[in-house]
């Protein structure tokens, strides 16, 4: 019987991996410096957490999450986004109880039954952050250049933030009105979706990709924000613009989670086929007391590594050196062979990247081994060599060849 993988994964090889590890690195440097502290939550959770977390009227928690009964009669979800988890170890944690500000960040695999395409798929990986404890709209922008750092950093081009403000539960059931009001007319043009969303949570119509060339002339929810709205939106941008992070406005982006307050936000690139959106997050003010908390604000964000890495892929963006090691050694006789065990050992302890042969081949084929795995150096030790305490270290780029003494070999090679 041959076995496959499922459908929306995707085995990720040597060689592709190394990309990952870039991009995740670049990640934890970044949270680093921003003082977000790295959190890991379970991979599964109580289905009612991220009915009540993410939202019952959600597409996510509607039709693509993976949920299943466990031998103890438990319903139970595979994540399908990080925040909801994060939310609930801060809580069960009581996190809370510290005195500063809490920002934690995570990156993982969530899942969602969804078609899969490019840069989507069934098992996917995510990038977040969550800041939990101000209201003060600085946090909102400083989390939105976080995200807008990272996609700088790790080297894509042509990123940009649109921004938008969906009020607070009373500014959206003023809202809820007038958006009625003007899709009503619209109904029978509308996808069955739409028309479902319309009785339960209309402002989730606007987040339909389908239907968007309806919505042309919506009213815009900037037009019903309270006074204490409005403030918090001009500091978000004032604080954006002061930090030189371009973005624009956009008045119909409600993302696709029932959480978000005041601030939400996406980040937006061409490249990967009909989806452009690379991440996106928004400001949470009540989801920690939904989920049994304190009624402490959040704002965070999450970032799909899977259209990360097809943009990088996609714009030809020149990384670092991720493959290579710096030393393959050649062993030409048994005891030399034994030295080698022993060196390379040595070599690794140290720091530096090492292979040798296992494979009994020729020393023809050992170099072309070392020319495949991109080493830098090659020493070569045969038992003469071994019997005098040298070994040669030959310097593949140039072809330099040079006798060091065994001792001082991981020296040479950290020089």
């Amino acid at each position: 019987m041959k076995f496959q993988k499922s459908p929306g994964t995707q085995d990720i090889l040597p060689g592709a991996v190394e990309r990952w590890q870039y991009v995740e690195g670049k990640a934890r440097d970044i949270c680093r410096r921003f003082n977000f502290r790295e959190i890991r939550t379970p991979m599964f959770e109580s289905t009612e957490l991220f009915q009540r977390g993410v939202g019952e009227t959600t597409d996510i928690v509607e039709k693509e999450m993976y949920t299943f009964t466990d031998r103890g009669d438990r319903s139970l979800t595979l994540r399908p986004e990080g925040t909801a988890g994060v939310v609930r170890g801060y809580v069960e944690n009581k996190l809370f109880g510290e005195p500063d500000l809490t920002k934690l960040y995570y990156i993982g695999p969530m899942f969602r039954y969804e078609r899969a395409q490019a840069g989507r798929y069934r098992q996917f990986h995510q990038f977040g952050v969550e800041a939990i404890g101000a209201v003060d709209a600085a946090l909102d922008a400083e989390v939105i250049a976080l995200g807008y750092t990272f996609y700088t950093e790790v080297g894509l081009k042509g990123v940009r933030v649109e921004l938008n403000s969906v009020g607070t539960p009373a500014v959206r059931a003023a809202f809820r009105e007038r958006l009625l009001a003007f899709l009503e007319p619209k109904r029978e043009l509308l996808c069955k979706d739409c028309q479902s969303r319309m009785e339960r949570n209309p402002l989730r119509v606007l987040d339909c990709k389908t239907d968007q060339a309806h919505f042309t002339d919506a009213p815009s929810i900037l037009d019903s924000l309270d006074e204490e709205c409005r403030i918090h939106f001009e500091k978000v941008q004032a604080c954006l613009t002061d930090m030189d992070i371009p973005y624009e406005i956009n008045h119909r982006l409600v993302r696709g989670l029932d959480y978000y307050t005041h601030t939400a936000f996406e980040f937006k690139a061409e490249g990967i086929g009909a989806i452009d959106t690379i991440g996106g997050g928004g400001r949470y003010n009540g989801l920690v007391a939904d989920i049994g908390g304190p009624d402490q604000p959040g704002v965070g964000f999450g970032i799909g590594l899977e259209r990360t890495v097809l943009l990088l892929e996609h714009q030809q963006t020149e990384l670092p050196e991720l493959h290579g090691i710096d030393v393959y050694l050649v062993a030409l006789g048994e005891a030399a062979d034994r030295e080698v065990s022993k060196v390379i050992y040595q070599l690794r302890t140290r720091g530096i990247r090492a292979e040798r042969d296992y494979q009994s081949r020729k020393m023809k084929a050992q170099l072309k081994s070392a020319d495949r795995l991109g080493a830098k150096f090659t020493a070569i030790l045969g038992d003469d060599e071994l019997a005098r305490g040298e070994i040669a270290l030959k310097e593949m780029a140039t072809g330099d060849q040079r006798m060091v003494a065994i001792s001082v070999l991981a020296d040479e090679l950290s020089k």
